[in-house]
């Protein structure tokens, strides 16, 4: 369902991660929310002002462009720290879920959001669209040497996904004993003092 379409229209920065370049650039939309504006893009790109793009793994300079047509097909994701909630008559009752998204070379944790009152597995199943929203984004590309880096909303391209799932970071050391403070080891009584 569109999110407000038809609204003032309004600017936004953004960056773009492509198969092969970083694209920032600024987006003129009357779409409250970059997912919608993504994904209502009827001609399978979006053309962008005040660009500079930056080619991966290579050491030349920036370039700049007044503008750009940027195919969405090559897009991975699109970051934006600008959050616009939807409209509360449009709004349709979600679950946010925290997830771990592999859309190579890069990694993205953040949260989900899932139709409400519905099995996990059917919410998955159920979750549509060209550009799926991540909020409370962090992504990073060990292979590029892409530094992690927190956002507010993330736009993740769904066709160039591998894996999209829930997740929970598990403490690998919880439970385990800390030290002196957790008393005695179980293995026997403590050692003799050794005089060093």
């Amino acid at each position: 369902m569109s999110d407000g379409i038809g609204g003032a229209l309004r600017t936004i920065s953004l960056k773009m991660f492509t198969d092969a370049f970083t694209v920032k650039g600024r987006l003129e939309t009357r779409h409250r929310r970059i997912s919608d504006a993504l994904n209502e893009a009827q001609a399978g790109f979006l053309v962008l002002s005040d660009v500079q793009f930056d080619e991966y793994r290579t050491a030349s300079a920036v370039m700049r462009a007044e503008f750009a047509q940027v195919n969405l097909g090559s897009v991975l994701f699109v970051v934006s720290d600008e959050v616009v909630g939807p409209e509360p008559a449009l709004a349709t009752p979600k679950v946010s879920e925290e997830a771990l998204i592999s859309i190579p070379p890069f990694t993205i944790r953040g949260r989900i959001h899932l139709l409400a009152e519905r099995p996990l597995r059917e919410g998955l199943s159920e979750l549509h669209g060209e550009f799926i929203p991540v909020t409370n984004a962090v992504y990073w590309s060990d292979s590029l040497g892409e530094a992690r880096t927190s956002v507010a909303i993330a736009a993740v391209n769904h066709a160039r996904c591998q894996i999209l799932a829930p997740h929970h970071e598990v403490d690998p050391w919880a439970g385990m004993p800390t030290g002196p403070s957790d008393g005695p080891s179980s293995d026997g009584p403590p050692s003799e003092p050794s005089g060093w």
